[in-house]
């Protein structure tokens, strides 16, 4: 099978869906290609999206991550079908289309809005048979992929960095108890960022967390860690992050305290995504031939300071 075919097939079977949910003939809107990577390939067709996920996805966890979003109304958004299907040896699925944040307009990110629904999701019991939250995995495919690039000059900080972190948080042994968090296993979405929200129904509904690849139970501080680190780092501006911080704690999340300084919860966390967000800049800034840019090179700078300074009291350098 080529991506090519891979990209076709989907496309076909995006439009054969679309058309059995509506009775408008002909179809009012063509296809679009919203992502096609390796680990998944995204097409939307009118108001149907299907995606085929990443060879290595396994039929029961994906199963189950879709059993989970079918049953959360108001906080994911719901796949068409709980069963996933087969297409050249891939699983695929398919959603309603919902409309992402805007990109250009950065005033308007939903922070609280998603800050409200993680600590819905947090607060969410658990089901049996959830399998783990995929965040520490992903960081450490981001390093694999990293040790399989062309060293370069920012590469040495980025793997100290990464060596300095606990073996949970880089995938290499179960998730602890975590200083501020909920002791019994919590629901996580594993890989919570801007591009995760969409309105449903579109374009007015309420916003709602899409893209269940990585949901699973786990530590919750690690859907707060992206924001967290950017922050840290100086790329979102505090008043987002309390924002952003504030609503979580208003809605009753629990990966941090009530009040009070939340970095002794979040920073672990919020380093491996500093780490993995490094990581990833110097894999493509090396495949296109090009330096990293200002934002990459913050993040790269981010991690020679975490390089000299023990997890256990870098909390009181983010003060």
């Amino acid at each position: 099978m080529t991506a090519t075919s891979l990209l076709s097939d989907l496309t076909t079977r995006a439009k054969a869906k679309a058309h059995s949910r509506t009775h408008l003939s002909p179809c009012p809107c063509g296809a679009a290609t919203l992502t096609d990577r390796p680990d998944g390939t995204v097409v939307r067709h009118a108001d149907t999206v299907a995606k085929a996920h990443s060879p290595d996805t396994t039929p029961t966890d994906l199963t189950a991550r879709l059993t989970l979003a079918a049953h959360l109304p108001g906080v994911l958004l719901p796949p068409l079908s709980p069963t996933p299907v087969d297409l050249h040896g891939r699983l695929v699925t398919f959603w309603p289309y919902g409309d992402p944040v805007d990109p250009e307009d950065p005033d308007a990110a939903p922070w609280e809005e998603a800050a409200t629904l993680l600590a819905r999701l947090h607060r969410t019991p658990a089901p049996p048979g959830l399998p783990p939250m995929r965040g520490p995995a992903k960081a450490a495919r981001a390093i694999a992929r990293l040790r399989a690039t062309t060293p370069q000059p920012a590469t040495e900080p980025v793997l100290r960095a990464w060596a300095t972190l606990p073996a949970w948080a880089r995938a290499e042994a179960p998730m602890p108890d975590l200083p501020g968090q909920a002791l019994r296993p919590t629901l996580c979405h594993g890989d919570l960022h801007l591009g995760q929200l969409v309105r449903h129904p579109s374009p007015d509904g309420p916003w709602l967390l899409i893209d269940v690849d990585d949901l699973g139970v786990g530590a919750p501080a690690w859907d707060l860690a992206r924001p967290a680190a950017w922050y840290a780092c100086g790329l979102l501006p505090p008043d987002e992050w309390t924002r952003f911080l504030t609503a979580y704690r208003t809605a009753g999340g629990p990966a941090v305290p009530a009040d009070g300084d939340p970095w002794p919860a979040l920073d672990v966390a919020a380093r491996a995504l500093t780490v993995q967000t490094a990581a990833l800049a110097i894999v493509k800034a090396t495949a296109a031939d090009r330096p990293l840019d200002d934002v990459q090179r913050a993040v790269v700078d981010a991690c020679a300071r975490m390089g000299s300074v023990p997890p256990e009291l870098a909390h009181e350098n983010t003060k």
